[in-house]
């Protein structure tokens, strides 16, 4: 059911869309490869590298995809190099590679000329940026692809842009050597399937290397997240000792305010003192004067001498107690300024407790994700754990299967005993029984017979198993190849269908260059003839546009394209250019009085003309 319904869809999708996702797929995988193949191998590629060879030949099936058959009298020409000559005309960069490649001596075809150019575009790194500028002009484009074409549709543009890729890669292609004329581009599908051993070898590796690379990057967070603990307890240790620097410094501080502040009572002491000692001497200054006073009346110029006296001590005491009050005041500002000191240094040592807490709680943080890991580790210690206990009971059920063994041996060894206790009952008994071990004896020589029998049969048995084991390997390659062999019938009978196709299509396009050849010959009889009604028709014509053959390609009633089969003729009338249905008329013109060919336009105007013009 599932064939029948993909045969169904296969059929009712159009073939071109096929092709057309068929060779962007194949350029994909080639591309995917080429750039995996060439970044495992590690050095420049050369011209014999398997990829790159089978890259260059599905650049070319791309390239040759949907283009237009250049024909001619007796052939066809069907090559990629008139599309890549353009690319001289749009990126002027480009005119390099187009004249190396035209000045190498060994290339005779268009395809090889193609084909050394693609080799060059790689080298240089700029395959993608050319072939964009082709894809951008639709119109220049249209003259060489037909519209179903890849390098027409979005497909094209898909394919340039996996392109850029190709400039990781670095390519020494030797292009004089090779032969590019006559090689054969065949795709090698066999170097993009893979089997199902493969893909599952394949992801069993990649497992193990993802599982190896989170072991790894595991192992490298566990290391930078030790370097950062590291670092933040030396950090932590480098603020703990900046921390008792800063309490040192304040108890030093401390101790220095207290002593600032004895020094401020000895010196408040001191003041008191002196202002005791002046109320003194003023107490003294004012007995003195009431003595000075008594004794004024006495000599007055002695008291004038004593007043001055007085005024003078009186002046140096004021001028002691202003300095004493300016000291006062310098110990104030001071004390001020000490006081605004250790404000600033309480709040340093708040700031630096602050960062202490953020760096505990980043020490935390860290020790979380130190915890994460070991649980991470932790679960993949229990998964080893879990495979040890499977291992530890694998080797249980040896253990066990080696005490059933020696319980064999031990029960052999009780028969063995009890075989020699009979051998000496038998001994007793032969003297009794001398007619019976007669018959005994030719038993046991039956029994060993039998014994013998047995062995060499378990021998015979031992070797055929060996043998059947042998057998079963051979035919388990045998499988191995016989599935290889299919896997590759597969692809030959892929290849044979599409060689089915083209050939097919070779057959058709036979089959229609026949029939124009058979149009042709049928032609030229009757060109011979009418060659010299064409000279005297071009007589006439010499003051008519007569349009040139190249310039043509659609009719200009039908608007149809002229092929091998669909011939352009020209109007004797008007010089224009129509095909043979639109242009099957023949009548006589002024300028020649034999019937000439006119087109159907032409021919309905004369008719009309030449009714008007009769009575």
């Amino acid at each position: 059911m599932m064939m029948d319904s993909f045969l169904v869809l296969s059929a009712t999708k159009d073939p071109t869309a096929v092709e057309r996702a068929n060779l962007l797929n194949m350029a994909k995988l080639s591309i995917k490869g080429l750039i995996e193949s060439a970044l495992s191998f590690g050095r420049t590629l050369d011209s014999d590298y398997p990829p790159l060879q089978q890259f260059f030949v599905v650049m070319e099936h791309c390239l040759k995809h949907g283009l237009k058959v250049r024909k001619s009298f007796l052939s066809y020409n069907k090559t990629i190099w008139g599309p890549l000559e353009l690319v001289e005309k749009l990126y002027p960069e480009a005119e390099e590679i187009g004249a190396s490649v035209r000045d190498l001596p060994g290339l005779k075809t268009p395809l090889g000329r193609a084909r050394a150019w693609l080799r060059l575009a790689l080298m240089q790194k700029k395959m993608a940026d050319y072939l964009r500028c082709l894809i951008i002009q639709r119109d220049l484009l249209s003259e060489f692809y037909e519209y179903h074409a890849l390098m027409m549709e979005e497909e094209g543009a898909v394919i340039v842009g996996l392109l850029v890729g190709l400039n990781v890669i670095d390519a020494n292609l030797c292009v004089k050597g090779e032969d590019l004329d006559s090689q054969v581009g065949v795709i090698d599908f066999s170097m993009y399937l893979k089997n199902e051993e493969d893909i599952g070898n394949k992801e069993r590796n990649v497992q193990i290397a993802a599982i190896l690379d989170q072991k790894n990057y595991v192992e490298e967070l566990n290391r930078q997240l030790n370097s950062t603990v590291s670092s933040l307890h030396s950090r932590v240790d480098s603020l703990e000792k900046s921390n008792t620097k800063l309490i040192e410094e304040l108890a030093i501080a401390k101790n220095n305010i207290i002593k600032l502040q004895e020094e401020n009572h000895q010196l408040r002491s001191e003041n008191k003192l002196i202002l005791m000692k002046t109320q003194q001497n003023l107490e003294v200054t004012k007995v003195d004067v009431e003595t000075e006073l008594q004794t004024y009346k006495h000599s007055r110029q002695g008291l004038d001498e004593m007043y001055n006296e007085a005024r003078r001590q009186l002046r140096d005491e004021s001028q002691l107690r202003q300095d004493v009050e300016n000291e006062l005041a310098v110990q104030v500002s001071m004390k001020h300024e000490i006081e605004l000191a250790m404000k600033l240094l309480e709040k340093d040592i708040h700031e630096k407790q602050d960062t202490l807490i953020g760096l505990r709680q980043q020490l935390e943080e860290v020790k979380s994700i130190n915890i994460e890991m070991y649980q991470k580790l932790q679960s993949s210690e229990d998964g080893l754990k879990e495979k040890n206990e499977i291992i530890a009971r694998l080797e249980e059920k040896t253990n066990k299967i080696t005490v059933a063994m020696r319980q064999l041996e031990q029960r052999l060894q009780q028969a063995e005993k009890a075989q020699m206790e009979a051998e000496d009952e038998d001994k007793k008994y032969l003297q009794e029984c001398q007619s019976k071990s007669d018959s005994l004896q030719k038993q046991i020589s039956q029994k060993e017979k039998q014994l013998v029998q047995l062995e060499t049969d378990l021998k015979i048995e031992k070797e055929w198993r060996q043998t059947l084991q042998e057998d079963l390997q051979k035919e388990k390659d045998a499988l191995s190849h016989l599935r290889n062999e299919t896997q590759q019938i597969i692809s030959l009978k892929k290849e044979f269908l599409n060689i089915q196709d083209e050939n097919q299509q070779l057959k058709k396009v036979h089959h229609e260059q026949e029939q124009a050849l058979q149009e042709l010959g049928s032609k030229l009889s009757e060109s011979k003839l009418k060659i010299e009604d064409i000279k005297e028709a071009n007589k006439a014509l010499q003051g008519l546009v007569w349009l040139k053959d190249k310039e043509a390609t659609h009719c200009k009633l039908c608007e149809k394209e002229f092929s091998l089969s669909k011939r352009k003729h020209h109007c004797r009338n008007c010089g224009e250019i129509f095909c043979n249905a639109c242009s099957d008329n023949e009548l006589p013109l002024p300028s020649s009085p034999k019937p000439v060919r006119v087109c159907d336009s032409c021919h309905a105007l004369l008719i009309q003309r030449c009714s008007s013009n009769l009575p």
